[in-house]
């Protein structure tokens, strides 16, 4: 069977706090490595009141210590926002701490406005066209390479698992030219899915770390006793996508009933396009879903998105899903 995998945007409820989702996150990050999964990764966001996994280090490393054997990792560490030196020592220490279970995923999206540029004190268009020049960097200093006549004690030989993750096309050519596995956003960016699965297979060079391509893809999850419930239950996740999309971010909302047929035309496609990829309903639908899906795609792993309100029917989700997936006889 092919793993499964958990992506946790480490979401601040309406009504509640950053404490209260840090808190969250760890309880789901236990009740994921009881279940199965086998990789727990934390996604950066900067300035967004509703996701509380800005400093993404600092945040693995709660996850880390409050777990023992799942992997932990950045899904993913937005590098144009950073130096490579911080991030080798960052994720070296994290795998000092946590041996054998750290993955650090990046991108190359800053996400960033100048405003929040300026805050970061970054020229984030530079450091976006640096991006495989960083990348390169950083595996040199994992190597123990003391890059620029600077050495990183903490990064020098750290079992760190480096990936490139995208939503476009360019990362897949990078992770293909590098060697190095690939993880695409199909789970809330899904139009070059395929065709970008397709160009990391065809120009994936072998190397020292694969021998043959690996790719994981990303789709969201809700799983529930029925399909209303599950529908009710994703309907956070669906109203934060179209506020998102609106230009009015904010905290994740509690679940409305019938959410997706009562909005204008406009925006019920807009999330129609950007949720396709989607698994919603009983286990037995997500199981018939996400087998389409590795069907479709042939990924070597699949991570899991998708925030509940309730934290605890998100983590009864997660526990219907991977009961679902491992009832799969063909993956």
């Amino acid at each position: 069977m092919i793993p499964l995998s958990v992506l946790d945007l480490v979401s601040v409820r309406e009504g509640g706090t950053v404490a209260e989702a840090l808190a969250i996150s760890a309880r789901t990050a236990q009740a994921a490595e009881k279940a199965g999964y086998a990789r727990y990764w934390v996604a950066e966001h900067h300035g967004m009141d509703g996701i509380a996994g800005g400093a993404t280090s600092v945040v693995l490393g709660h996850i880390g210590a409050a777990t023992s054997s799942i992997r932990i990792g950045a899904g993913g560490i937005m590098l144009p926002n950073h130096t490579p030196y911080v991030i080798a020592e960052q994720f070296g220490t994290l795998a000092a701490l946590f041996p054998g279970r750290v993955d650090l995923g990046l991108g190359r999206a800053a996400g960033a406005d100048g405003r929040l540029a300026n805050a970061l004190r970054k020229d984030i268009v530079g450091a976006s066209e640096r991006f495989p020049q960083d990348v390169v960097e950083l595996q040199a200093r994992f190597a123990g390479q003391a890059v620029g006549g600077v050495s990183s004690p903490q990064a020098d030989g750290a079992d760190v698992q480096m990936w490139i993750l995208g939503s476009s096309l360019f990362g897949a050519q990078l992770a293909a030219m590098l060697g190095l596995p690939y993880a695409f956003a199909s789970h809330f960016a899904p139009a070059m899915l395929d065709e970008a699965a397709r160009i990391y297979r065809e120009r994936f060079e072998p190397g020292k770390v694969l021998e043959k391509p690996h790719f994981m893809a990303g789709i969201n999850v809700v799983a529930a006793e029925t399909d209303e419930q599950a529908r009710y239950l994703a309907s956070s996740t669906d109203q934060s996508f179209v506020a998102l999309r609106t230009g009015s971010p904010g905290r994740l909302p509690p679940p409305i009933r019938d959410y997706r047929e009562n909005l204008p035309g406009a925006a019920k496609a807009m999330l129609e396009q950007v949720r396709s990829v989607s698994a919603v309903g009983t286990p037995a639908r997500v199981r018939d879903e996400i087998e389409a899906f590795v069907a479709r795609t042939q990924a070597d792993e699949l991570i899991v998105s998708g925030a509940i309100f309730d934290a605890d029917a998100q983590i009864r989700s997660l526990e219907l899903t991977m009961e679902a997936f491992e009832s799969m006889e063909s993956i």
